[in-house]
């Protein structure tokens, strides 16, 4: 019985994911501080005269980071896992969405259907 051949080992890295390297990490490591400084300055020196421009700003600048996160350090694209990652990336997405939509749809409806009545409608009551 001779020995396995290991000349080929990938170290438990496998299903085809990207390895990073530490210029990577570290390109995505400087795009997050200079995407946290940019609203922190924002914020801090009131360059928007609106809050809500400052809001809006700061939310863009959120979702940039949210990209740089899931490519730099999740090693997230179409390639991974035959696309697997994305698509499960997109169901849950669509679940917080539905999630969320519902949530705040419901407390709408509650808050107007549960607010104490006028002294003229409790008036009326039987």
């Amino acid at each position: 019985m001779s020995a396995p051949d290991h000349a080929h080992d990938d170290h438990g890295h496998g299903g085809g994911a990207p390895h990073s390297t530490l210029s990577g990490y570290l390109k995505g490591f400087f795009l997050s501080v200079i995407l946290t400084a940019i609203p922190f300055w924002l914020v801090m020196g009131k360059v928007f005269d609106k809050q809500s421009t400052t809001i809006l700003v700061i939310l863009a600048f959120g979702i940039v980071q949210i990209f740089v996160h899931m490519i730099y350090f999740l090693h997230m694209n179409t390639k991974v896992e035959g696309g697997w990652s994305m698509t499960a990336l997109a169901f849950t997405l669509i679940l917080v969405v539905i999630t969320l939509s519902g949530s705040i749809w419901v407390m709408f409806h509650l808050n107007h259907n549960m607010m104490p009545m006028s002294a003229h409608e409790m008036k009326n009551m039987p």
